[in-house]
């Protein structure tokens, strides 16, 4: 396939540094180092443990590049693997872990500006070290955004607690990429076989679900929120979730919740992959999110990424097909920063 054939843009890959190891003088914590095996296979260990095995399609661009000819994509958007984001761990090795990879997916992205962005890591559980780097992610390493994991340690995103990296966000005009991480799921699930499948999906609803009750994001329009997975359990949930609403506010005598305000309806407020695997499930992702919200995503390189990228849009009409594969990349990666905007 010919460069002038690709037009998809994925937004959502992951890759490693090859040579990431433990942040220095802080050996109180399990964190996930990469071992190499030889030139194109390494193992990721969390600690003593050992994790996943992985290949060179997480670090080499020209191992990407191939499968993204082959596959008619033009562009795809790296993120890190979510176990690297350490949001329970001690702010400052999250911190220096964060600031390496950053700085390893610049490499990457400086390769090929052509065919790689990047989403950076954040130390969420530290606002002001997070504040920090999303900046410089954004202004001095040119990504379109973040990725922060489902939640950090005990808190949710909808904490007041993380208002400042939201405010940030909200300025930069910053992609905010939520990923689950499946180190923090409910661990009944991985003994029922159904961790991949129901703990991460569910994660993700409970973000969305906080964020969009807490109305994190009806101050802050500028930022574009995206939950992986199609949204997770969200999209289907979303009219309990607003029925719940009412209930909640009935019983503390607060009377009826104006529409505008209920999860159903701000959920237009949100961005999503498309990956679900399922041409239904999508359909039903586009009407709770709108079309013009829903983008390309694959998982690629790992065993859940859909293959090829963009099956699932097969079944769409061409013009669906078209707004999701590459238009509504395109949008999502056109920041604008805040003081652009007309007065609120």
């Amino acid at each position: 396939m010919s460069t002038s054939e690709l037009d998809a843009i994925d937004w959502h890959t992951h890759g490693v540094a090859p040579d990431l190891c433990a942040p220095v003088g802080h050996a109180d914590h399990a964190w996930p180092v990469v071992e190499r095996l030889d030139e194109t296979r390494a193992v990721i260990w969390v600690g003593d443990r050992r994790y996943r095995e992985i290949d060179d399609r997480c670090w080499s661009a020209a191992r990407r590049i191939a499968d993204m000819d082959a596959e008619g994509v033009a562009v795809q958007v790296v993120s890190p693997m979510p176990v690297t984001l350490c949001h329970d761990a001690p702010a400052g090795g999250a911190a220096e872990l964060a600031r390496a990879q950053n700085t390893f997916f610049a490499a990457l992205v400086d390769g090929a500006p052509d065919r790689f962005r990047a989403l950076g890591a954040v130390p969420l559980q530290d606002v002001d070290a997070a504040v920090a780097e999303l900046r410089r992610c954004v202004l001095e390493l040119g990504f379109p955004g973040v990725e922060v994991g489902t939640r950090v340690g005990p808190l949710e995103l909808a904490d007041q607690a993380f208002a400042p990296f939201f405010d940030a966000a909200d300025e930069l005009g910053a992609v905010v990429f939520v990923h689950p991480v499946d180190e923090t799921l409910d661990p009944r699930l991985a003994r029922m076989g159904v961790a991949f499948g129901v703990g991460m999906p569910t994660e993700t609803a409970v973000a969305g679900a906080g964020l969009l009750t807490a109305g994190t994001l009806v101050e802050r329009p500028n930022v574009r929120l995206c939950l992986a997975h199609g949204g997770g359990a969200l999209p289907g949930i979303l009219p309990r979730v607003t029925k719940g609403q009412s209930i909640a506010a009935a019983a503390a005598g607060r009377g009826a919740v104006p529409e505008a305000d209920t999860a159903l309806t701000r959920a237009g407020q949100l961005w999503t992959d498309s990956l679900t695997y399922d041409a239904t499930s999508l359909r039903l992702v586009l009407d709770r999110v709108g079309e013009g919200h829903v983008v390309l995503g694959t998982d690629y390189p790992f065993a859940a990424r859909e293959v090829p990228a963009g099956a699932v849009l097969r079944e769409l009409d061409p013009d669906t097909r078209t707004r999701i594969g590459a238009a509504n990349g395109e949008t999502l990666m056109t920041r604008t920063i805040a003081a652009e905007l007309e007065p609120r």
